[in-house]
């Protein structure tokens, strides 16, 4: 298993992947948003970052393309050329693009990527519209693939969606809850984060045609490192560097989100435990003094312990699902490349 490792590239060249994966996907993203009609059409360009909010022109960046870049490089561990997977790669950011107009706008937030938010420029009306119009293109994309697999990768790939949409409902309505066991917020996390990424990682296997056992070891290993992804994003809101992460620290804290770690400490039966719900019992969002000691007491209750270890066993598990898929010696190395560095963050 350590050899299997070591054959991951430098952080360095594990970025060059990313930025190589992305170059190939963008094109087609970029295509499939041409043809939308106005004023959706803007305002999908616009959360792209590939205009301003009156239409003009700009490279503002449409983010990392992790998951087209898992999708390319399942597709490679699996035997086959990246440049079969491409509409996969394409839909499956269409699709996470998709999500994200409208987790901006369930959750209040104002910024994404240094810029205000499309909900925030257009409007909430605008928003659902375009992420709407995301997820159409987004199916369409892959139901037009000229593939034997394409009615697969479309199941395939509505599943993952079921599968998030359950999980983004249960992350919502956690928040209204007082209690909420830890096993309930795993399977959340599973559908709101991982899901997508098992399903990238199948989706990639499927658009080469790889055997059922190959697609179900990387369909695992896409589970378990969006896992990890999740636990490793709930320690940095809590306990991460702003500059480094670009995500607000303690932002969940003050809106009493039940974060994997914050679970962990409230169902630990531990005296700080006990003071960290009394925090969360407040009806109102926590000020900057009671977010410290928020974070202060999940680490005592043990929460922090928990979801360090929780993301060290989830990477085990990804390990083993991978090494297990009958994969071709070397081929699993840009998957594992791209895999360990969005995991990587502190892990």
């Amino acid at each position: 298993m350590t050899a299997a490792v070591d054959l991951a590239p430098d952080t360095e060249q594990a970025w060059a992947l990313l930025r190589q994966y992305q170059q190939l996907t963008g094109p087609r993203i970029r295509r499939a948003v041409d043809r939308l009609s106005e004023p959706v059409g803007t305002v999908a360009r616009y959360h792209f970052g590939w205009c301003d909010e009156n239409g003009n022109p700009c490279q503002d960046g449409w983010g990392k393309g992790v998951r087209g870049a898992l999708v390319l490089s399942a597709a490679e561990a699996a035997g086959g050329p990246a440049d079969r997977a491409l509409d996969g790669a394409a839909a499956v950011e269409l699709v996470h693009n998709f999500s994200l107009l409208h987790d901006d706008l369930m959750d209040g937030d104002l910024f994404r990527r240094g810029r205000r938010t499309a909900w925030n420029v257009f409007g909430k009306a605008q928003a659902v519209l375009a992420g709407d119009a995301l997820l159409a293109l987004a199916l369409d994309t892959l139901a037009s693939t000229p593939s034997p697999a394409d009615a697969t990768g479309t199941s395939e790939l509505c599943r993952a969606l079921l599968e998030l949409v359950a999980g983004q409902g249960s992350d919502m309505a956690f928040e209204d809850r007082q209690e909420v066991g830890l096993e309930e917020c795993l399977t959340m996390a599973a559908g709101k984060t991982a899901s997508l990424l098992a399903g990238a990682c199948a989706l990639g296997a499927l658009s080469v045609d790889a055997t059922s056992r190959q697609v179900a070891g990387l369909r695992g290993f896409g589970h378990h490192v969006g896992m990890v992804f999740q636990l490793v994003d709930d320690l940095l809101g809590i306990w991460g560097d702003t500059r480094a992460t670009g995500k607000v620290t303690g932002g969940d804290l003050r809106r009493h989100k039940k974060s994997l770690p914050v679970v962990a400490a409230l169902t630990g039966d531990s005296n700080a435990g006990r003071r960290l719900a009394e925090l969360y019992r407040l009806p109102r969002p926590l000020n900057d003094t009671e977010i410290v000691r928020a974070a202060r007491l999940i680490e005592e209750a043990g929460g922090r312990d928990w979801a360090e270890q929780e993301a060290a066993r989830q990477w085990k598990q990804a390990l083993d699902q991978l090494f297990g898929a009958s994969l071709g010696p070397g081929a699993t190395r840009g998957l594992l490349a791209i895999a360990d560095l969005i995991t990587r963050r502190d892990r």
